[in-house]
C-alpha cells in the first residue's frame, strides 16, 4: 500500500498500539488514533495523524471517529483493532460484570468497528482489517480463561469475516501477538479476579510467574509495524497471523498436539457416521 493512505487504530494511547502510531509516522503512513481521551497523545506533533477520543462502548462515538477520520483524510483504508486488555482468574472467581466487561472491549467493540467501517471499505472496494487477538485465543496457558475466551471470539469472526469480504476486495488477518515488553503486565492493562478461591493456588502462582516476565519479554514494540506493513502490503495475506518467537512456538506446539489428537482418536470420530 502506498503511505498516502490512512491507518485507523483503536487503543493506540499506550503499548502495542502507541508504538505502532509513532512507527507508521516516521514512516509517512497517515494515521487516526482512538483513545478516550486525546490528551494521551500528547508529545505525537504530526501532520499525518488525527487523535480521536472514542468511546469504544458507544456505536455513535465510534461512527463519529470514522466519519471525522474520512473527512479529515478521504479514506479508510487499514482498520486496526488494536484496543483490549487482560483479565485473569479462574471462571467460577469472576464475576458477570468482569466477563462482560472483558468480552464487551476484547470482542463486541470489535464488531462494532468492523461493522462501522464497513461501509467505507465497501465503497473502496478495497481495505484491510487487522485484529489484534492473542497467542492466548489459540493456545492458553493457565488462569486466563475468559481472556483466552474472547480472543478465540476474535479470531474465529477474522476468519469467518474473512471469507465474506474476500469477493468485495477486504482483507482480513487475525494477529495473535506473543509476549512484548509492553505495559500488558501493568494494571492499567490487566487486572485479575476480585473474588480468589484457595482451591487455585496453582493459577495465583501462574499469574505470579506472569507478571514477573515484565521487561524481559521477547517482543520489540517497535517492530511490530514492519511486519504489519508487510501484511497490508501482500496479495494473499494470512488470515492467521502469529507474530512473534514465542507465539510461533505455542501455536507450532498446539499445532503438533491438535495433529496427535486428531490422530489418536480418528476411529471413534467415525462411529458417527451412517
Amino acid at each position: 500500500m502506498e503511505k498516502s493512505q490512512v491507518w485507523y487504530i483503536t487503543g493506540a494511547s499506550k503499548g502495542m498500539g502507541r508504538s505502532l502510531v509513532e512507527q507508521l509516522l516516521l514512516k509517512g503512513y497517515k494515521v487516526a488514533a482512538t483513545s478516550r481521551q486525546v490528551a494521551a497523545f500528547s508529545g505525537i506533533n504530526d501532520e499525518g495523524f488525527l487523535p480521536l477520543s472514542v468511546d469504544l462502548t458507544s456505536e455513535i462515538s465510534i461512527a463519529e471517529s470514522l466519519q471525522k477520520t474520512k473527512d479529515t483524510f478521504g479514506s479508510i483504508d487499514v482498520v486496526v483493532n488494536n484496543a483490549g486488555y487482560g483479565i485473569g482468574g479462574a471462571i467460577e472467581e469472576l464475576s458477570e460484570q468482569e466477563i462482560n466487561d472483558s468480552f464487551g472491549i476484547n470482542f463486541f467493540a470489535v464488531v462494532k468497528v468492523i461493522q462501522l467501517a464497513l461501509p467505507y471499505l465497501r465503497a473502496q472496494r478495497a481495505g484491510h482489517i487487522i485484529n489484534i487477538s492473542s497467542i492466548a485465543g489459540f493456545a492458553p496457558g493457565v488462569g486466563w480463561s475468559i481472556y483466552a475466551a474472547s480472543k478465540f471470539a476474535v479470531s474465529g469472526l477474522s476468519e469467518a469475516l474473512a471469507n465474506d469480504l474476500k469477493p468485495l476486495g477486504i482483507k482480513v488477518t487475525s494477529v495473535s501477538p506473543g509476549a512484548f515488553r509492553t505495559n500488558f503486565t501493568k494494571p492499567d492493562s490487566i487486572a485479575f479476579s476480585k473474588k480468589q478461591i484457595a482451591d487455585y493456588s496453582s493459577i495465583r502462582a501462574s499469574h505470579q510467574k506472569f507478571i514477573e516476565t515484565d521487561g524481559k519479554q521477547s517482543g520489540n514494540p517497535d517492530k511490530v509495524v514492519t511486519a504489519l506493513i508487510e501484511l497490508v502490503n501482500s496479495e494473499n495475506p494470512p488470515v492467521n497471523f502469529f507474530l512473534g518467537s514465542d507465539s510461533l512456538k505455542r501455536a507450532n506446539d498446539k499445532i503438533a498436539q491438535l495433529v496427535e489428537h486428531i490422530e489418536r482418536w480418528k476411529n471413534l470420530s467415525s462411529v458417527t457416521d451412517y
